[in-house]
């Protein structure tokens, strides 16, 4: 039977303004993901195939996890995040809407970013919020499709659009799903007569003990 696990990667450089700054895991975010790593490994999971998307911060957390697979890793750019800081950067110079310093901040600028990339109102933009809506929906297609069980090492803007699609969520549901998506955390899919139906979501075996609980990160 195929599954299909999510994972996002580890805590980010949470400092960043840009893209690239932001693409390297922090050293919590290193041990978040040697902790699912060893919680996977005690349990026994073994998957067919092991995917990330082709940024630094994907490979990294998946070196850590370092799960039983008999295949090599496979690089889809589809499994890529959203530009989020690119996007922010041209809602900011389009529309006056700034990045924000704090965490409620990101819960107001959220939904206002993807609401306008939906409309069309960020010219610019590095890809269409409908071709990446796109792209999400074709690579969880395309991997459910294949025997086994598969890891995939991705970001929380592509989880959230997962759900999205899953669960037909419109635009302040899917903000709000994004928000709560945590560093490390399991969320799977199986396939059920022609579709994907959710089985866990935002799930952190590996830092639910009392001595771990401050690893539970978003950003």
């Amino acid at each position: 039977m195929s599954q299909i696990v999510l994972v996002r990667h580890g805590q980010a450089n949470s400092g960043a303004k840009d893209e690239g700054d932001y693409d390297r895991l922090s050293p919590l975010g290193h041990q978040q993901a040697g902790w699912l790593g060893e919680h996977l490994r005690h349990r026994g999971d073994v998957f067919a195939r092991v995917w990330t998307g082709t940024l630094r911060r994907h490979r990294e957390t998946a070196d850590g996890i370092a799960a039983e697979t008999p295949a090599d890793t496979i690089e889809d750019p589809r499994l890529n995040e959203l530009e989020y800081f690119t996007l922010s950067q041209l809602l900011a110079d389009q529309h006056g809407i700034t990045l924000p310093t704090t965490r409620e901040g990101f819960v107001h600028h959220l939904p206002s970013l993807m609401q306008h990339w939906q409309d069309g109102k960020l010219e610019g933009a590095p890809e269409s919020f409908h071709s990446f809506e796109a792209r999400v929906r074709d690579a969880m297609h395309d991997i459910s499709a294949l025997p086994g069980r598969s890891l995939v090492v991705t970001s929380g803007g592509l989880i959230g659009m997962a759900m999205r699609l899953t669960l037909r969520l419109d635009m302040t549901a899917f903000c709000n799903v994004c928000l709560s998506i945590q560093n490390t955390s399991l969320s799977a899919w199986l396939p059920l007569e022609g579709h994907l139906a959710l089985t866990q979501f935002n799930a952190l075996p590996h830092l639910d003990t009392p001595d771990r609980q401050f690893a539970q990160t978003h950003i």
